[in-house]
């Protein structure tokens, strides 16, 4: 592991192994896509795709993403492009005209913004239940910025973090950064947030998340996390961080002027005897290839926390075995967990990136069978739905039924963990609201927690 570089009397002294390298960050959000140099041959047809696409679900690239990730050379399909830049199949074709015809007639702006909020309110902005039964209640009031989703497990939303580096076009929680109020999840001060987490002491982890976490400087990040080290704290054992910023902005571990800081504020929680987890997201080995992002890697590893990397399957980007066990070899040799495969959530671009679940189970067997057992830590396909986290085990046949073999992996109901289930095998279905039980289960948990279900 790489050590954090020290003056004699412990002080952190900058790293030079880079002298030449002060990046800043470049944002560029989805109304200036289209005028990137970059993009200077678009016809007018994929111009007018972009800024419609682009009024509805929120886009932002960097100059990270644009000049060390993306192959121009490669375009459309490489696959960080795909994952960033707007395509007009991201949206329903009808809503996509519906949009575009009034951007064409010069619509006022009062008219757009209702018609884009009418076509975002039927694009799912908050799958999973996640307002109406995350949100904890204190003195019979709902606490927005908090989500209480398994008995062990609560999530902060700090307002300063409720933004990302660049965005990706698969986010379940687009809904956060399209400026409607009522969509927005976040913790404006830490202090109800620490008095919650000091009341409660089933909760053992506290996930910091967004947006992302690394986003906020670690001024803003500290009041936070420090009061997590006290003794009266002593529940809390599982610190985890939810970043892509180790994707598309290492710097924030290096060269941002904050970055030592940050590192320190991780030593402080592992030298307090709790487990700190940068909660990486990697959807592509692209991502894992650069000097940035290694270096920024063996510096958060040099404080003791761990990198665990978790991704969605989506169509385009990662669909086949290779994409994956590629991934998590490189992950592995760079001393990065792999942690989960998820599938798309039921929410925004969904058809566009979605496949289905079988294809989905395909695609993780094939990989894992090629890759060392320190590779294959990932658990897939995995859905984080209503009732929990549904991890799809393989196929059946019992009986003469051919059934999908379900697991619990995590649960709002702690009694649900680890017992299998059997859902009718769909060739077609890409959701847990998808399926329908087997013929022969008799568990109540499809009727409890779907409502699509016979």
């Amino acid at each position: 592991m790489e050590p954090i570089a020290e003056n004699r009397d412990g002080a952190v002294r900058p790293d030079h192994r880079f002298p030449s390298q002060t990046p800043r960050m470049r944002a560029v959000p989805g109304q200036r896509l289209s005028s990137l140099p970059q993009l200077a041959g678009l016809d007018a047809t994929l111009k007018r795709d972009t800024a419609v696409v682009s009024a509805v679900l929120p886009f932002k690239v960097n100059n990270y993403v644009i000049e060390e990730l993306i192959d121009w050379s490669n375009i459309p399909d490489d696959p960080i492009f795909r994952m960033t830049f707007p395509h007009r199949d991201m949206l329903p074709s009808e809503d996509f005209e519906f949009i575009a015809k009034l951007m064409e007639n010069q619509a006022s702006r009062e008219e757009l913004t209702a018609a884009v909020n009418e076509v975002r309110a039927k694009l799912n902005p908050h799958p999973g239940d996640q307002l109406s039964n995350n949100i904890p209640v204190e003195d019979d009031e709902p606490f927005h910025g908090l989500q209480h989703k398994y008995r062990e497990t609560v999530l902060v939303f700090p307002a300063q973090g409720q933004t990302c580096h660049s965005y990706c076009g698969y986010c379940f929680r687009w809904a956060q950064f399209v400026g409607i109020s009522e969509l927005k999840q976040s913790v404006d001060t830490p202090e109800r947030a620490l008095q919650y987490l000091g009341a409660h002491r089933e909760v053992s982890d506290v996930l910091i998340t967004g947006g992302d976490s690394m986003i906020m400087s670690t001024d803003r990040l500290v009041p936070y996390i420090d009061p997590l080290l006290s003794p009266d704290m002593d529940h809390i054992r599982n610190i985890r961080f939810g970043t892509k910023a180790l994707s598309y902005w290492p710097y924030r571990f290096t060269t941002d002027k904050d970055s030592d800081d940050l590192l320190r504020l991780f030593e402080r929680c592992v030298q307090a005897g709790r487990h700190v987890a940068v909660m990486a997201h990697f959807s592509h080995a692209q991502e894992l290839a650069t000097d940035a992002v290694r270096h920024a890697i063996a510096r958060i590893q040099s404080t003791g926390a761990v990198i665990r990397a978790q991704a969605p399957i989506i169509r385009f980007v990662n669909d086949w075995p290779e994409a994956w066990s590629d991934m998590w070899r490189t992950m592995v040799s760079l001393g990065v967990v792999p942690y989960y495969m998820f599938v798309e959530r039921d929410t925004g671009a969904r058809g566009y990136f979605e496949i289905p679940l079988a294809r989905a189970l395909e695609v993780y067997q094939a990989a894992v069978r090629t890759v060392s057992g320190l590779e294959r830590t990932a658990r897939g396909p995995v859905m984080s739905a209503a009732p929990g986290k549904v991890c799809i085990d393989g196929t059946a046949t019992v009986g003469a039924e051919k059934v999908f073999v379900c697991r619990f992996l995590q649960a709002r109901d702690p009694g649900r963990v680890g017992k299998p289930f059997f859902a009718r095998f769909d060739e077609h279905a890409t959701w847990y609201d998808h399926l329908q039980p087997a013929s022969f289960e008799t568990r109540p948990w499809f009727a409890a927690t779907n409502s699509r279900s016979a």
